[in-house]
């Protein structure tokens, strides 16, 4: 077994990703929204730490389901 997910299987984990992504984001903007509309926007840091491991996952399942170059 070479231990590696189908791409169906990695295209799913992506777009889990996405979501719960999207979702605890607009959760914390809506909490703050309400809470602290006139202060710092501190979602931003979960934006931004999330977003870059999101922008990893997006890279590594485009590297990872590119066909194979042949010479």
């Amino acid at each position: 077994m070479t231990g590696h997910k189908s791409r169906k299987a990695q295209q799913w984990g992506l777009w889990s990703h996405v979501f719960w992504y999207v979702a605890a984001n607009l959760a914390q903007v809506i909490v703050w929204w309400f809470a602290t509309p006139d202060r710092f926007f501190w979602p931003l840091w979960s934006i931004l730490g999330w977003g870059i491991g999101l922008l990893i996952h997006i890279w590594a399942f485009r590297v990872s389901t590119r066909s194979p170059v042949r010479p």
